[in-house]
């Protein structure tokens, strides 16, 4: 639903990922907050000063985690048969790869839209490659925690399902609403009715 209500929305990037993006150029060596902000001020000139407290936050409790230097980052990732296209964060030198999160890291685990990342971008790598990629990292920056998530089946069943729903939207279906969605917690609540749509989203 809220990909059927978003989809034409301009995407901006977070004051908050801009700093945990900035920094995570820099795991695996010593941070220098100082430095890193300099860099993140260069990058997003508009950047809320406030943030910058942020960052140092963020850079004590990445310093206390034991990370691995990345060999490549910022890598795009494609697969042709799905049709779909991303960036992965960071590359080790052991193969593995991170996506970077601005959030914080719950205490076990990691969140079903972080699962179905990792899922699609294991699944580019291994069309690239042409070998089994059993999972990947997600780093929770601001609590300095890194995540190995190991793709599961129902990983790559939810994704292709959710690919086949975003290809329906945008050949002109409108969405079902789910069963027990967090209509609390979502923008659109005022949007969004569970007995259908109004005229006016559908013209």
């Amino acid at each position: 639903m809220r990909y059927y209500f978003e989809r034409d929305e301009p995407r901006t990037e977070s004051d908050r990922y801009a700093v945990c993006k900035q920094l995570s150029y820099h795991l695996g060596r010593q941070l220098d907050a100082a430095a890193i902000w300099e860099e993140v001020q260069a990058v997003h000139p508009a950047i809320d000063p406030v943030q910058q407290a942020f960052l140092e936050t963020c850079v004590t409790r990445c310093s206390a985690t034991g990370w691995k230097p990345a060999i490549q980052t910022d890598v795009q990732v494609v697969s042709e048969k799905q049709g779909i296209v991303g960036m992965v964060d960071r590359i080790t030198l052991d193969g593995a790869f991170s996506v970077i999160r601005a959030a914080g890291a719950m205490p076990f685990g990691t969140y079903v839209a972080d699962r179905l990342r990792i899922a699609g971008y294991a699944l580019c790598l291994e069309e690239m490659t042409g070998e089994v990629v059993t999972g990947g990292n997600v780093e929770y920056i601001p609590d300095g925690v890194t995540r190995f998530h190991t793709v599961q089946p129902r990983d790559r069943r939810q994704l292709l399902s959710t690919l086949h729903t975003v290809r329906s939207i945008r050949d002109g279906a409108v969405p079902h609403h789910p069963l027990n969605a967090p209509c609390n917690r979502c923008r659109h609540k005022e949007r969004c009715e569970s007995g259908g749509h109004r005229l006016s989203e559908l013209l």
